[in-house]
């Protein structure tokens, strides 16, 4: 089954949550906002990216630039900074078959359901 981890207000997240619904493959959404995964949640959906955890992390966000920009955060400093602050998740992050991907392209997405 496909999961994704998405964030209703974002248009990418919506794009490629609706792009998941044209395909006619079960799915199961996941609201990170509200259901903040865990620290080891996120240390396993790292591995299925193939990610350091800072690459997950939007620098951009005001939280990241006001608390963590500058500071010399270990990965597991920087994977709790996330679970802390679930919007600093980069999204949309789509999982299938023990594998994920961040599913901002959807031609990527379309590839990795193939």
């Amino acid at each position: 089954m496909i999961q994704i981890y998405h964030n209703p207000r974002c248009g990418k997240s919506r794009n490629c949550l609706a792009f998941i619904e044209n395909t006619n493959q079960e799915f199961e959404i996941i609201p990170y906002l509200t259901e903040t995964p865990t620290f080891e949640e996120l240390k396993s959906l790292l591995q299925k990216l193939n990610l350091a955890p800072l690459q997950l992390v939007r620098t951009k966000e005001k939280i990241w630039i006001e608390n963590y920009k500058g500071k010399d955060l270990n990965d597991e400093e920087t994977i709790q900074a996330m679970v802390d602050n679930p919007i600093l998740i980069e999204r949309p992050i789509v999982i299938k078959d023990g594998k994920a991907i961040i599913g901002r392209d959807l031609e990527l997405v379309a590839s990795f359901l193939d």
